[in-house]
C-alpha cells in the first residue's frame, strides 16, 4: 500500500545527478552549504517544488511569482532576475539531461550568516540558491488506489502568526501535522483552519466532490497552490460548479469523492478520512460506481493533462 502522495520508485540515474549552487555544478555527494547558511540556522527561506514534461518546466511562470512573492513578503532581495533564475534552472536541467520524469527542489534562502542569530541584518552576501534535480514518478499505485487521511489537532493558523501563503522553508506545523497522521496509520493530515473548517492537508490542498459540485476550502488558511488553482480553472472552463467556501468535516464524511492537488503527483483521490469509507454510505454501499479513482478525478486529470500539454506548447518561457 503506498504512504502518501509523494511515493516514488527509486531512479538510479539520481545517484548521478548534479546539483546547482549558486550558479555552480556539484555532484550529489559534493553539493554542500554552510553551517551558517540562514536555511539550515532559522528555516529563513522560501522554495518551490518543480516539474518537467519534454524538457519545459511547465507553469514556471507561476511558480517563480510565487517565489519572489514569498521572497518580497521576507525582505528578502533575490540576487537574480526571474529570468536569471529561469535560465539556471534550464542549465541545470540541461546538465543532467532530464526531458521526462523530472522533479525540481527550488530552494532560496537569506544567505549565510555572521553568526548564528535570527536578525537578518547579520546576514553577509547574497542569497543562497539551491537548484536539486531529481528524476522521480509519482506511484502509480497511489494514483489508482488513493491514499488515507486522517484529521489532525495541529491546525492551519492565523496569518498575524504564520501566514500560511507563504511557502518558506518553516514548515514545522506541517511536519508535526505529518507526525501524527504517520502515527494514526493514515498517509497524511487534513488540517483544519482556526475556526474548524476544513483547511487543507500537510502537504497538498483538498477537494471533495457532493452531487456534481467541486469544493474547496476558502484558501485563506492554505498555501495559493499552482495545481489547485490550475485545476479549479480547468472545472470552471468544462463547466463544472466549482466553490471556494467554508465546510465543515461532517461534509467530507459523506462527499461522493475526495481528492488532493499537488505539482509533484498532480490529482490523486482519497478513498478513507477518519475511518471513513469515500463515496460510501455508512453501511458501506458505495455512492458512485466506478470503484477509485471517481469520475469526477479522471475528468479534472484528463483536464489538468491538457493544461500541461499547452504549457509544454508554450515552450521555455517564464
Amino acid at each position: 500500500m503506498a504512504h502518501g502522495t509523494h511515493d516514488y520508485e527509486d531512479d538510479p540515474r539520481n545517484a548521478e545527478i548534479k546539483i546547482n549552487i549558486n550558479g555552480e555544478l556539484f555532484s550529489r555527494d559534493n553539493a554542500r552549504i554552510s553551517v551558517f547558511d540562514s536555511g539550515f540556522i532559522l528555516g529563513d527561506g522560501v522554495w518551490e517544488g518543480l516539474r518537467v514534461h519534454a524538457g519545459v518546466v511547465v507553469f514556471l511562470g507561476r511558480h517563480l511569482k510565487r517565489l519572489y512573492d514569498g521572497a518580497k513578503a521576507l525582505d528578502m532581495a533575490m540576487s537574480l532576475s526571474k529570468e536569471q533564475l529561469a535560465e539556471r534552472i534550464y542549465q541545470t536541467i540541461d546538465a543532467n539531461n532530464m526531458s521526462e520524469g523530472g522533479h525540481i527542489r527550488l530552494m532560496v534562502t537569506r544567505g549565510v550568516k555572521a553568526t548564528p542569530y535570527q536578525d537578518p541584518r547579520v546576514t553577509i552576501g547574497d542569497p543562497t540558491i539551491v537548484i536539486i534535480p531529481e528524476f522521480k514518478l509519482p506511484v502509480q499505485q497511489t494514483l489508482d488506489e488513493g491514499i488515507k487521511l486522517f484529521t489532525v489537532h495541529v491546525r492551519r493558523g492565523y496569518p498575524d502568526v504564520q501566514d500560511q501563503k507563504l511557502n518558506s522553508h518553516s514548515k514545522i506545523n506541517c511536519i508535526l501535522a505529518c507526525i501524527q497522521a504517520t502515527k494514526a496509520g493514515a498517509d497524511e493530515a487534513l488540517m483544519l483552519d482556526p475556526h474548524g473548517f476544513v483547511a487543507t492537508c500537510n502537504s497538498t490542498h483538498f477537494f471533495i466532490v457532493k452531487n456534481g459540485e467541486v469544493w474547496t476550502s476558502t484558501g485563506q488558511f492554505c498555501l495559493g497552490g499552482v495545481t489547485r488553482g490550475l485545476v479549479i480553472e480547468a472545472a470552471r472552463s468544462a463547466g463544472i460548479p466549482v466553490y471556494e467556501k467554508n465546510f465543515s468535516l461532517t461534509d467530507v464524511y459523506s462527499a461522493d469523492e475526495a481528492f488532493v492537488t499537488g505539482t509533484y503527483a498532480g490529482l490523486s483521490p482519497v478513498r478513507e478520512i477518519d475511518g471513513r469509507i469515500i463515496g460510501c454510505d455508512s453501511h458501506g454501499t458505495p455512492s458512485i460506481l466506478g470503484g477509485m479513482p471517481g469520475p469526477m478525478v479522471k475528468k479534472l486529470r484528463d483536464a489538468y493533462t491538457a493544461q500541461i500539454d499547452g504549457a509544454i506548447e508554450e515552450g521555455r518561457s517564464v
